[in-house]
């Protein structure tokens, strides 16, 4: 789709494998993408954990964005995503430690020590979020005291990327939903929680001031100026990528049920104020900030990881690279009755490692066959997500109000047919699949409305996607 004048921008799309520049033009009848860097994210393990390579991605952004100048001088501004929950420390502005991955195991003292203080329950009243192991209150805890009180500021990923560019240390709000530090009242920090929990080292100072998708966070650095060949503000996106991906759902926010499906599956309803009812709790969804004041009402389903992990192990194997489509066609010839539906959220399935040994350990726990041959393992893997699917969207309208009659995968989950397929069938309505580039179209979108390419509401951005993206349609089979 082109028409007309559009403005460029610039999108630093951080997933947790790999990384991508893209550069956006937007505009009333216009909206193209062109991915110009991509580059891969490959976590370290050091004598301490399970770390990201930061300075690594941060060069990536820096040569991606190089390339962008190039393609198109004209960029106006720059907007970062990436997975929430994991920080960066500084004091005084260096960087005191590369940060840790989500999936390192240290976690488990944090979330002891936190309960402690304040149990889940009562955590959940004022946060909204559901029980993650490796939610950043808990991270924050696992910190050693030393640490943590030496440390001046705190930074999620995409604020911190954002901080080297503009030198500004600022906290964009649908990522500081995640941290469990924001209470929704007032969707402010909750200085009140800091205090009680008493954690050694903790304190709201460290906290940077909030700001909301659309805002300007600064002007780039001169020595970043040189660097990527070209002059641009930063402007704060939803930085958690989910709330940037559920920016582009083509969707009907009062009739479905929205599924970003990448190495996570975040299944949810799009509402107008938290969920924070016993039901909810009991359902362990959670609540998270989405742009212009939305809340996205969600379950995180442990999603594609538990295949791509599959798939590794069995390359380690092999020595060589296994087809993935050609592995799903093996796995679509498999009767869907002839292999378990496990439970995918199973903690066991977190950490990287021997995916099909977990599976079979979990068959053998409650007495069903495992699967036998990899077909089977994939098609057991497929069955078990697409069940997973189905019914986190059917709790998120229950719970939300939300008559969902649709659902909508965005994100590289909407690649795989047989996913797609089954999880109607499963749920018993239509799916609709793209785009699979969802984060970066919303991203881009954001951007595009503050520096005034586009106007309008979300309802706006989503008719523009619609017009530009025509998702794949998968009709319940019976």
């Amino acid at each position: 789709m082109s028409a007309g004048s559009a403005g460029a921008v610039a999108a630093v799309d951080l997933g947790a494998t790999s990384g991508r520049v893209i550069v956006g033009r937007v505009g009333p009848d216009t909206l193209e993408t062109e991915t110009v860097a991509r580059f891969p994210n490959d976590p370290v393990f050091a004598g301490d954990g399970l770390h990201w390579d930061i300075l690594g991605l941060y060069g990536a952004a820096l040569k991606g964005l190089r390339d962008a100048f190039r393609t198109e001088p004209g960029i106006a501004s720059i907007g970062i995503d990436s997975w929430a929950v994991d920080y960066g420390l500084l004091r005084a502005g260096r960087l005191l430690g590369t940060p840790f991955h989500y999936r390192d195991e240290r976690t488990a003292r944090g979330v002891e020590t936190v309960h402690e203080r304040m149990p889940h329950a009562e955590l959940f009243e004022r946060n909204g979020l559901q029980f993650l192991p490796f939610n950043t209150l808990y991270q924050l805890a696992s910190e050693p005291a030393d640490v943590l009180g030496f440390a001046d500021t705190a930074l999620l990923v995409p604020d911190l990327l954002a901080f080297w560019l503009t030198g500004a240390a600022r906290a964009e709000i649908t990522n500081a939903s995640t941290t469990g530090l924001l209470r929704w009242a007032d969707r402010q920090w909750d200085d009140a929680l800091i205090n009680a929990l008493g954690l050694p080292g903790l304190s709201r100072g460290i906290l940077p001031q909030l700001i909301a998708p659309g805002e300007r966070v600064g002007g780039l650095l001169p020595h970043v100026v040189e660097a990527v060949g070209g002059s641009a503000d930063v402007t704060a996106v939803g930085s958690h990528d989910t709330a940037s991906a559920v920016v582009a759902v083509p969707m009907q926010a009062d009739a479905a049920a929205y599924i970003s499906c990448g190495t996570w599956g975040l299944v949810g309803v799009e509402v107008e104020h938290p969920v924070l009812t016993p039901q909810a709790l009991a359902a362990n969804f959670t609540n998270e900030g989405g742009v212009d004041g939305r809340v996205r009402l969600l379950h995180n389903v442990m999603g594609l990881w538990v295949l791509s992990e599959t798939v590794r192990g069995w390359e380690r194997v092999e020595g060589h690279a296994i087809d993935l489509p050609t592995l799903l066609d093996s796995a679509a010839e498999v009767p869907a009755s002839a292999v378990p539906v496990f439970d995918v959220n199973d903690p066991r399935f977190l950490p990287p490692g021997d995916m099909p040994a977990r599976i079979d350990a979990w068959c053998a726990e409650h007495d069903v066959a495992p699967p036998r041959t990899r077909a089977e393992y994939t098609r057991s893997i497929v069955e078990s997500l697409a069940q997973a699917f189905a019914d986190a969207a059917a709790t998120a309208g229950r719970l939300g109000g939300v008559d969902v009659r649709t659902i909508h995968i965005v994100g590289g989950g909407a690649l795989n047919r047989l996913l797609c397929q089954r999880t109607a069938d499963r749920a018993g309505m239509p799916v609709l699949a793209g785009p699979v580039e969802a984060t970066a179209l919303g991203n881009v979108l954001v951007q595009a409305r503050a520096a005034g390419f586009v106007t309008g509401s979300l309802d706006a951005l989503r008719d523009l996607v619609a017009r530009a993206h025509t998702p794949r349609r998968f009709d319940p089979v019976a």
